[in-house]
């Protein structure tokens, strides 16, 4: 997935809206007034963040070198995701669903 395939993954759940509340570096998607997703617009390659249960963040974190606690986040709870190619795609969306799913 590239940065436009996350966001349209991404708004195309329902009540999802997103915003530039911390600046014009970090687009950020919510579900009702909570964050689920954070993007990185500047990065290269690209970095979101998403919420985790706290069990399978570990599991994650050691399978996966693009997987590292959430930047600037709660680090039992956030992941910080590489989008570099090496993780599947379908990896992502499971991650990103998971993380829709925890916040709603």
């Amino acid at each position: 997935m590239d940065i436009e395939g996350i966001r349209n993954y991404v708004l195309s759940r329902k009540g999802v809206t997103e915003s530039l509340p911390f600046g014009e570096d970090v687009l950020v998607f919510k579900v009702g007034e909570k964050i689920f997703l954070l993007m990185n617009l500047v990065s290269d390659p690209l970095k979101i963040s998403v919420k985790t249960n706290p069990e399978k963040s570990m599991e994650l974190r050691e399978k996966y070198a693009e997987i590292t606690p959430g930047y600037h986040l709660n680090k039992k709870h956030w992941n910080t995701l590489l989008i570099n190619g090496n993780l599947s795609d379908q990896l992502i969306g499971s991650l990103i669903d998971e993380s829709y799913d925890l916040i709603l």
